[in-house]
């Protein structure tokens, strides 16, 4: 059994009712289907982790509809609720719509990093976004303080959220825009305790790793890209999906679960599926 389960959404882009993302896409149903299917999992969550671009323009209005969708599932399921920062983000709306920050106190200039005990895995968010600029990237100061925040090892360690992820990429694209020097991050990371890096912004899913700790690309909830379009394209495709990050003894396991809505092959009882598997394994010996 799962000591604590996270659901990553991200890339959610929200826009303003009525607007759709490239004139076809409508991110909020997307994200109230995803809402309402955590709702009747009726699954232990102990945290909702929204790794950025959460509105598409940075709009407050869009920042009120995505908290009014998701706060009161995340309080019906008793789950702790993190905003990610990411590049289509805008830091003095997402501060006061989202963190309830007092709009005079907001440096557009300071990123936005927070750090949340969920079930004793401590979460860490650092705002890799600079105003104006879609790649990535985190400041001296940030590293510094993440470096404080690693001092002192957590009980179940450190799960560490960031939009750009800190990885290659085999897409043009998506390579132009990742985190820059990545390799400062790692030496932050070297020995600590964090077990997992969760990202999002490249609408795909990917593993790797950065100072031998695993990174977690999450599906988007918008729309995904394609990572094998034909030659000299970029193509984007309907379709959307979100993570669970499950604390399975002292390994933290990302799921990708598609949420495009399809057609059911089949559904049984759980139980007889493990009774079925346990008579298999008896008959094998």
């Amino acid at each position: 059994m799962s000591a604590a389960t996270i659901v990553q959404l991200t890339d959610t882009h929200i826009r303003p009712a009525g607007e759709r993302v490239h004139g076809m896409v409508d991110t909020y149903a997307n994200l109230t289907h995803v809402l309402q299917q955590l709702r009747a999992s009726r699954q232990r969550i102990d945290a909702l982790v929204l790794s950025g671009d959460l509105t598409d323009t940075g709009s407050p209005e869009a920042y009120r509809r995505l908290r009014s969708a998701v706060e009161p599932v995340a309080e019906e399921l008793g789950a702790k609720t993190v905003y990610v920062m990411g590049n289509h983000d805008e830091r003095a709306a997402f501060a006061t719509e989202l963190l309830g920050m007092d709009s005079a106190a907001v440096d557009p200039d300071a990123p936005l990093d927070q750090v949340v005990d969920v079930a004793g895995l401590r979460v860490i968010a650092l705002d890799s976004t600079t105003p104006r600029r879609h790649d990535g990237r985190l400041e001296e100061r940030q590293l510094d303080w993440l470096a404080d925040q690693l001092r002192e090892r957590a009980r179940h360690g450190t799960l560490l959220v960031l939009h750009h992820p800190p990885i290659p990429s085999p897409i043009a694209a998506t390579e132009y825009l990742r985190l820059a020097r990545p390799e400062l991050l790692a030496e932050v990371l070297a020995d600590s305790d964090v077990r997992l890096i969760i990202c999002g912004h490249n609408h795909l899913t990917a593993a790797a790793a950065l100072a031998g700790i695993p990174v977690w690309i999450g599906p988007a909830l918008a729309y995904r890209i394609d990572p094998i379009a034909p030659v000299g394209r970029h193509r984007g495709l309907i379709g959307f999906g979100y993570s669970r990050i499950d604390l399975l003894g002292s390994t933290l396991v990302a799921t990708a679960i598609e949420a495009t809505p399809a057609e059911t092959l089949y559904e049984r009882p759980e139980q007889d599926v493990l009774d079925q598997l346990a008579a298999l394994a008896t008959e094998a010996g």
